[in-house]
């Protein structure tokens, strides 16, 4: 199992290369009013988030993640330095460290579109879902995800049809995963286009992925969140506890649906 160097907890160590080299969206777009942007200017250290930045961005906390094998601390994960929020993905007394963040509030809204340009370093045995959850916390309402992941692959998107849930699980659309065409390694941008009837998932601009069940598209309000947990589902392992690295979040925007037609 590849190991990740530790770096000094809350401080990202990256090559001038890797710097962010495209800025964060300002404005409307055609169809699209922008409701909430996010640049992390603003400098936080661990157990700062919270004060700094507000208790959504902090997220919940002493909770276990999907997998049951990570547990969400977000006061020893979560920093801001040099325009990006870190998540110090590491062991610690015997546990994962996870967090999950709600960038612009649990109320959350109907349609939108949601924009963030992210990387990690490659971090086997963890993953990230960055999703629209219902508002409500009632998962029939449906699910939206994307990017989903491991840290060591490539990213996939999927829609919960809403109406599904049976026995514990949602039916999902599309029913096969489309793949980003590269893995987190490097600066990305990840768009979702939720409207009516359709959602659509964007690489970097390009389409990877739309839904094809227009009856089973969400409409009630859904709430973003940036979810970075312990690989769950076959073939799932614990991650090693030498293995530990950041996913960082160069900026996030969100946009209301405006039909102009």
């Amino acid at each position: 199992m590849a190991v990740v160097a530790i770096c000094a907890i809350g401080t990202a160590l990256m090559a001038a290369s890797d710097e962010p080299t495209t800025s964060m969206p300002t404005g409307d777009l055609p169809g699209w009013k922008q409701t909430f942007a996010q640049d992390f200017n603003t400098p936080a250290g661990l157990g700062e988030i919270a004060r700094v930045y507000g208790e959504d961005i902090r997220g919940y906390s002493g909770f276990l993640d999907t997998s049951g094998n990570g547990t969400y601390t977000p006061d020893s994960v979560l920093t801001v330095s040099a325009g990006k929020l870190d998540y110090f993905l590491h062991t610690a007394g015997g546990e994962p460290r996870v967090a999950s963040t709600v960038p612009f509030g649990y109320k959350g809204q109907t349609y939108g579109r949601f924009s963030i340009r992210f990387r990690s370093d490659p971090l086997p045995g963890y993953k990230i879902a960055f999703m629209l959850w219902p508002s409500s916390g009632n998962w029939n309402e449906g699910e939206i995800d994307w990017p989903e992941g491991g840290l060591n692959g490539q990213m996939f998107p999927a829609s919960a049809i809403k109406g599904s849930y049976d026995d514990g699980a949602m039916t999902f659309d599309p029913p096969t995963h489309a793949y980003s065409p590269t893995d987190s390694s490097d600066w990305h941008v990840a768009t979702t286009e939720w409207t009516p009837g359709k959602v659509k998932w964007f690489w970097d601009g390009v389409l990877v992925g739309e839904t094809t069940v227009a009856s089973g598209v969400p409409a009630t309000n859904f709430r973003w969140t940036l979810q970075a947990e312990t690989e769950i589902g076959e073939g799932a392992t614990v991650p090693n506890p030498r293995t530990a690295g950041h996913l960082q979040i160069d900026w996030a925007v969100q946009y209301a649906y405006t039909p102009t037609g």
